[in-house]
């Protein structure tokens, strides 16, 4: 597996290449904005790890050049900005994840993991209201336009369709969407949640994907 890690602090790329090689990945490193973005796009991997501020575009400006292109590798954010406004605008910009700095190297070689996980092959499709879901060709319709949605965004609003007229508790979500089965923030699902019904058109009045206080999410007809 390739990954390319755009960092520039020395000490933390050398730090985060020689963790990652150990663990059998090929990593490339470049420390700068336009440097990650050229070669990005220049040959294929598997994985961006992208630190937030970097020097002549920001990691946020990369991400969204990156997917303006159509470029949908499985990108994390690598950032000390930790509040929700930030969350939110990286999670718009198009990232899978991120982690706050400092972090421990396991907590995101688990990440990574996740990110890496091949999707099993399915056939399903969901419906709610005016929202179709295909599994299958990993598509979403709401009416007849077609609403793109990150992995992450994709996985949450499977799992809620999945289990329609069911609330599901928000530890139960971040265990089955993020895999992640450790003590865990579960603020980002509302982050989430937040950008899932911007892009969907609904708000969090709308009848189809409800908040049920202090307890997690529905969806429901």
């Amino acid at each position: 597996m390739n990954i390319l890690l755009i960092e520039d602090e020395p000490g933390i790329a050398r730090f985060l290449k020689q963790g990652l090689e150990e663990e059998g990945f090929v990593v490339d490193v470049a420390d700068t904005g336009p440097a990650g973005l050229a070669q990005a796009q220049a040959q294929p991997y598997d994985l961006l790890l992208v630190d937030w501020m970097l020097p002549g575009l920001t990691g946020l400006e990369v991400c969204q050049q990156l997917r303006a292109r159509q470029l949908t590798t499985p990108l994390i954010f690598l950032t000390a900005k930790d509040t929700v406004a930030d969350t939110v605008a990286g999670l718009q910009a198009g990232a899978n994840d991120y982690i706050k700095k400092p972090f421990h190297f396991e907590e995101l070689l688990e990440r990574i993991k996740v990110q890496l996980r091949p999707a099993p092959a399915s056939a399903e499709r969901f419906v709610l209201g005016p929202i179709t879901l295909d599994v299958d060709t990993h598509q979403v319709h709401k009416n007849d336009a077609e609403i793109a949605l990150t992995q992450k965004e994709f996985a949450l609003l499977e799992y809620l369709l999945r289990n329609k007229g069911k609330v599901c508790r928000r530890q139960s979500i971040i265990e089955n969407v993020w895999d992640i089965h450790f003590e865990y923030n579960t603020g980002v699902l509302d982050v989430y949640m937040n950008a899932l019904r911007k892009k969907l058109g609904m708000s969090k009045d709308d009848e189809y994907l409800q908040t049920v206080r202090g307890i997690g999410y529905v969806a429901r007809d």
